[in-house]
């Protein structure tokens, strides 16, 4: 091997590690450090250690003026029924996408696959949900995750089942199995995998999401987690209390780095399950 393709295997992994150190270790060490810090000293980020550190008392704080039980309730109340009606009716879709074949039913599987390329329109979306009498309610919340992530489960899923040996369902059916019999005792368990995927990649998009959280739901008792990070960072903005704000970002965000970290294995193996098969 030559010099230079030594030099950059030998180097390669030191150049990675700098880069996440970067583009990750810094802002993280940047939230951490201003979420420890009194009042005084995170009236102006920077990446200055704390040199008082009360961490205890400013998540205290932000967990008591954030009101951040409300809203892991109202967020929990959201996204679980958003994940059940993404992963029943993608999986039904993607059975009938993956088993079918026909010129119609390929127009039908391009449609719903077009929300990964096809950014909602929240004007048109609040609208409906007004005429519907749906805008500011947990209903409409709830129609609007299904809708934008139901694209992203059928797609995987659909690869997946097509890598299913067809026969068998042949030999469920000649048993005497009905169709929802089949889909329930042989597609439904064999697809663990991409279901793990799809549920952990809602919840981590929909855990997050403020954009239309505040159009559709907006504020008040309904009020999920990054809006009320929001209406905290809009009151605090004028207070200086950024260390409260920081102090919110970690506690918000607890939940979910656990979920990702305890499952990032499925992750992958969903996602190449359903795109490469």
């Amino acid at each position: 091997m030559n010099r230079p393709g030594r030099y950059w295997r030998l180097g390669r992994p030191a150049l990675v590690v700098v880069l996440a150190l970067v583009t990750v270790g810094i802002p993280l060490w940047l939230v951490l450090a201003t979420s420890a810090k009194p009042q005084g000293e995170a009236v102006r980020p920077n990446l200055d250690p704390p040199g008082d550190w009360q961490p205890g008392a400013n998540y205290a704080d932000a967990f008591s003026e954030g009101e951040m039980l409300r809203g892991f309730v109202n967020s929990l109340l959201v996204i679980v029924p958003s994940v059940v009606l993404v992963l029943c009716l993608g999986a039904a879709a993607a059975w009938v996408f993956a088993r079918r074949r026909g010129r119609l039913v390929a127009a039908a599987y391009a449609v719903c696959i077009s929300g990964l390329l096809l950014p909602p329109a929240i004007i048109t979306i609040v609208l409906q949900l007004r005429q519907l009498g749906l805008a500011g309610t947990r209903p409409g919340m709830i129609a609007v995750y299904t809708a934008m992530y139901l694209s992203t489960a059928i797609f995987f899923m659909t690869g997946f089942i097509r890598s299913i040996p067809f026969e068998l369902e042949e030999a469920a059916r000649v048993d005497g199995a009905r169709p929802l019999r089949v889909f329930l005792r042989i597609i439904l368990p064999l697809l663990r995998p991409v279901i793990a995927t799809a549920t952990i990649m809602v919840m981590l998009y929909a855990w997050s999401d403020i954009f239309y959280a505040f159009f559709v739901l907006g504020g008040g008792d309904a009020a999920t987690l990054p809006i009320n990070l929001y209406q905290v960072a809009s009151a605090q903005l004028y207070l200086n209390n950024w260390h409260l704000v920081f102090a919110y970002v970690v506690l918000m965000s607890l939940p979910m780095i656990a979920v990702f970290v305890i499952a990032q294995r499925r992750i992958v193996s969903g996602i190449t399950s359903g795109a490469v098969k």
